[in-house]
């Protein structure tokens, strides 16, 4: 009976797969049914019943997980050569039983409508639309870093801990909220990983934690990426599971928060992605428009390009590897390289909601 039950569980992950992409073929119901109904009782109880914990439950969980599994493959390796079915069997068994926990906590919501539909925005842009947004965002960057009493050629550096921008990162949500009142996120479950420094190695700044809706952020960011990383993570507990639309919310809800150190960085991370933009499309245009840009602010650039350099190391080209496939399987087709539809969400939001 017991293999019989295996059998079955290995044959529901193949099922679990096909099922999914069946789903990529109905948004309209993903999103009426799952994403707006049952996802969000799942998402606000784990909150409720997590979010009080002043640590990471779900660090630990997945610790734990490592460990277990390290353990099991070292006592069943020698299985390969006396029962390599059964060995190979029991990992099916448990790869379904996992995916289909993750997919009924959180993962279908990689099959929702995507953003530019709900928001009823364009999907395409001109070269001259993104060159005009940047120029509107270098001018409100570099408008914000004066006001904030900076000289342009200096880094500005977030005068708050990582705890307080925890709190005002919900202040964003709220002034987003009255506006897209889809975007209103309570309660709040955002925390420090304990695993920064594995996450640094992976190339990570965060990960969302579908099991326990805990939000995490790489506590060894710097300071200027620390909000923008937060309100990532919360987009993703209110069910935006592709990497770029998570990100577009992100910036969203930081230019929306009344704090003017949190929206000087939504503008600088949008920003950020429309000047790479332009250098993919036309590099001249690209060198002229950082010659308007402040000396501090891409000086804020080059700490965090240079802080992701003191950490490379092949495991990150693996771990980045594994996460474009993962996302690529589970219907985000261009995996962690979507830059492009990151920068026309922005473009077309802002020419409806200008600046």
């Amino acid at each position: 009976m017991r293999f019989k039950i295996k059998l079955g569980l290995a044959i529901l992950l193949v099922v679990q797969i096909f099922g999914l992409r069946l789903l990529r073929y109905f948004p309209d119901f993903v999103e009426q049914y799952y994403s707006l109904g049952i996802y969000p009782f799942f998402s606000k109880l784990s909150r409720y019943i997590f979010g009080w914990i002043p640590f990471s439950v779900g660090d630990f969980i997945y610790l734990g997980l490592i460990i277990y599994a390290i353990r099991w493959l070292y006592l069943n390796m020698r299985r390969l050569k006396t029962g390599p079915w059964g060995f190979f069997l029991d990992i099916a068994a448990t790869l379904s039983l996992a995916y289909l926990l993750f997919n009924l906590v959180w993962g279908i919501n990689y099959y929702r409508n995507p953003l530019y539909k709900t928001l009823e925005l364009e999907k395409s842009y001109t070269n001259e639309q993104l060159l005009d947004l940047t120029e509107r965002l270098i001018a409100r960057s570099n408008e914000l870093h004066r006001q904030l009493g900076y000289a342009d050629t200096i880094k500005i550096d977030l005068p708050y801990s990582q705890r307080e921008i925890f709190k005002r990162s919900l202040a964003g949500y709220e002034e987003l909220a009255k506006k897209h009142p889809m975007f209103n996120y309570k309660p709040r479950s955002v925390k420090k990983s304990g695993l920064s420094l594995g996450l640094t190695y992976m190339g990570y700044s965060g990960y969302y934690n579908p099991f326990t809706g805990e939000a995490q952020v790489n506590r060894l960011i710097k300071s200027y990426k620390f909000p923008v990383v937060a309100c990532h993570e919360e987009a993703h507990q209110m069910g935006y599971a592709a990497e770029n639309e998570a990100n577009f919310i992100a910036a969203l809800a930081t230019i929306h928060n009344p704090d003017t150190y949190i929206q000087y960085t939504g503008y600088i991370f949008m920003l950020r992605y429309c000047v790479n933009e332009i250098a993919r499309r036309d590099e001249a245009a690209y060198r002229e428009v950082l010659t308007t840009i402040n000396p501090g602010i891409l000086k804020s650039y080059k700490e965090m390009r240079d802080f992701w350099e003191s950490y490379n190391n092949p495991f990150e080209d693996l771990s980045k590897a594994f996460w474009d496939n993962f996302l690529k399987a589970n219907n985000q087709e261009k995996g962690i390289m979507s830059y492009s539809y990151m920068v026309a969400l922005a473009v077309n939001y802002f020419e409806k909601n200008p600046l």
